[in-house]
Parts: C-alpha cells; sequence; structure tokens
C-alpha cells in the first residue's frame, strides 16, 4: 500500500576540511544562518526561507564529503511503515534517538546500495528566525550573499543505480522524473517525493559513497547572474556556468567550497505532477541534457566528486 508519507528533502550532513573557511563561505557568500554550534564541533544552518531548526550540518574532517541525507515523513506512523519496507527490503536498519541533533525527534538510517547513507525522520523543531506565518512579509531579514532560499537536493555518486531507483519508488514512494539510458543500460536518475523535477539524483560510479553537489533553490535567472557575481568578486572556484541543464530545465551556476565540495544554486525547473512519465535521454544528447546551451560535456565536472 503507498502512503506517500515522504514530504521533502529535510537536511544533508558534509564534511568540510576547516570549518572557518567552510563557514565565511555557506554563509557570507551563499546566504545561509547559522543556527547553532555544538559541543561536538557540528555547526546548522538553515536557507532564509526554511521553517526547520536546520537543513545543513557542516562537520570538520580530514577529507570532505557526504555523511548522510535525510528526508522528512509525514508522521510517527509514516516512519514505521518506512522501517518495515526499508527491512524488508534486506537493508539494515539504524536507531537514532531524538535529541542527537538539537530539534530532530526519533530517525531511522540505512545504507543504500550505493554506498550513501539515507536517514528518515517525522519531528524536527521549527527555527527560531523562520519565515513570518501571520501577516506575512516576503522576508523577514534581508536576504545577504547569494541569497539562498532553502537546501533543494543533492547528487550522489556511486554504484548500483539500477537498484537505488527501484529502492526509491518501491519501497520510499518517489517517482523517476528523469533519466539517462545509455547502450548498457542506466546511467541517472532524477528522483521526485513531490512537485519538483527532482529531490535526489544518482549517477552510476565505481567508488561508493560519493558526492557530486548539493544544490541552494535560488528565486530566479536574475539571481543566478548575481552569484557568478559573487563568484567572481570572491575568487571562488567556479565549475561551470551560468547555464541551463536539459534535465531538469534548471537555470544554474556550479562551484566549489574551499574544502572542495562541489556546490550548485540553480532557478527554474519544470513542475512535476507523479501520473507524468519519465523523461528520457539518450547518450547521442548527452551533451544537451547536462549543459543546455553548450551541448557539451565538462569532464571536471563529470569526474570530480568528494
Amino acid at each position: 500500500m503507498a502512503i506517500k508519507g515522504v514530504l521533502r528533502p529535510g537536511f544533508i550532513q558534509i564534511r568540510v576540511l576547516d570549518m572557518g573557511e567552510a563557514l565565511v563561505h555557506y554563509l557570507d557568500r551563499i546566504g545561509l544562518h547559522q543556527v547553532s554550534r555544538e559541543a561536538d564541533g557540528r555547526v546548522y544552518l538553515k536557507g532564509w526561507d526554511e521553517f526547520d531548526h536546520h537543513s545543513i550540518i557542516l562537520r570538520e574532517a580530514d577529507s570532505p564529503g557526504v555523511d548522510l541525507m535525510a528526508f522528512r515523513v509525514m508522521d510517527d506512523a509514516a516512519l514505521t511503515e518506512f522501517e518495515m519496507r526499508v527491512k524488508d527490503w534486506g537493508l539494515s536498519v539504524e536507531q537514532v534517538p531524538a535529541g542527537e541533533q538539537p530539534g530532530v525527534g526519533r530517525r531511522i538510517g540505512f545504507e543504500i546500495p550505493s554506498g550513501h547513507r539515507i536517514e528518515l525522520y517525522a519531528e524536527i523543531a521549527r527555527a527560531e528566525h523562520h519565515p513570518p506565518i501571520v501577516n506575512p512579509d516576503v522576508w523577514h531579514d534581508l536576504p545577504h550573499g547569494m541569497g539562498a532560499t532553502r537546501f533543494d537536493h543533492a547528487l550522489l555518486y556511486g554504484p548500483h543505480v539500477d537498484q537505488v531507483m527501484h529502492f526509491f519508488v518501491e519501497a520510499l514512494d518517489f517517482s523517476l522524473a528523469e533519466q539517462v539510458m545509455m547502450p548498457d543500460g542506466l546511467l541517472a536518475i532524477w528522483l521526485s517525493c513531490g512537485n519538483k523535477a527532482h529531490d535526489i539524483a544518482f549517477v552510476k560510479h565505481p567508488e561508493p559513497g560519493k558526492l557530486h553537489h548539493i544544490s541552494f533553490f535560488l528565486e530566479s535567472w536574475h539571481d543566478v547572474g548575481r552569484a557568478a557575481d559573487i563568484i567572481a568578486r570572491y575568487n571562488i572556484s567556479l565549475d561551470i556556468g551560468p547555464t541551463r541543464h536539459g534535465i531538469t530545465r534548471g537555470q544554474t551556476i556550479y562551484f566549489f567550497d574551499p574544502s572542495g565540495n562541489r556546490n550548485e544554486v540553480f532557478a527554474g525547473g519544470y513542475t512535476y505532477y507523479p501520473d507524468n512519465p519519465t523523461r528520457t535521454w539518450n547518450e547521442q544528447e548527452l551533451g544537451k541534457a547536462i549543459f543546455y546551451y553548450e551541448k557539451a560535456l565538462n569532464e571536471r565536472f563529470l569526474g570530480v566528486v568528494t
């Protein structure tokens, strides 16, 4: 029985090499807000238009990359249902008690076939400085930096993308919005749990558990251009853009944080409905799928992961 209990992406935890440099990048340049810094060293951040306590967690480590990505589900009953489904798929489930992260209720965690840790939870505290609710202005504090409104999605690299697709669709009720098919099979998938073109994406890669990028939503194509100005002004390492994707139709620019983790800010993208057909790209049009204007692949974009 489908319960459609996954609401949206909740938070992601990434590793950084130097917390001071990372905070300048994510707070001053991208425009996130610091919520708290815990005794264990983790720092919790959010976008200006997010209600939850946090959506980004930074952890200082010896190597960059991703520790986990979590999704919020409808309620505790849905969390229990998903726990049974995950176990039915043969995956081991770890119980994470309430309070392990500030404001977050109990979570379940498991490793998917691509080697990534995914977590689900139902409860999270509302941020102290959340968007207005009664007679709301368009923003409560003046957006700064690139003006990232929210953490939007992540693109992860790892093996067994076909198994990952079946798991998300059959066990977690995601929809396969878009895919890239190659002569030897499935290369990449874009999965949606709502009306966005994607909430998480995967590309086939021999090494498990890799991060390609984390993405933040901006309000307009003009804001993507302003992000490019900030990247140039502060000599942030640019990957590619501003440009546009054929896949998702997003208007985008990619760059790197000081630790080497790739970031994206983007605007646009199509509205997805669960009864839409899956959009499919093939090998002949792969360049246009990734970079709609250039129609050519950037080797660094395809190969650099953390």
